[in-house]
């Protein structure tokens, strides 16, 4: 790339996808702690399988986005929103 801005497609140095990812998680369970949505009961169990499966928080962003979307324009979160974009543009 010509402007020197990180290629995905080549590295993902500079970028700092899993500590982005592991931001979004933090966000997503503070969101779900404050909240009745039925994402609640969605999420719960999502994340049951991502610890029986072991993955890791970028595998479960990429797996999740549409979902965490929804959730998170539900909630009107423009921070976590701005996030998961940048994230499923630059990481996923």
């Amino acid at each position: 790339m010509n402007d020197h801005t990180p290629d995905r497609y080549v590295t993902f140095l500079g970028i700092d996808c899993d500590a982005k990812a592991d931001r979004m998680m933090e966000m997503l369970s503070a969101r779900l702690a404050s909240t009745d949505s039925p994402w609640v009961r969605y999420f719960e169990q999502k994340l049951a399988e991502k610890a029986r499966m072991a993955t890791d928080n970028l595998h479960f962003v990429g797996s999740q986005i549409n979902s965490l979307y929804s959730f998170f324009e539900e909630a009107e979160d423009e921070e976590g929103l701005d996030l998961l974009w940048h994230l499923e543009h630059n990481c996923c």
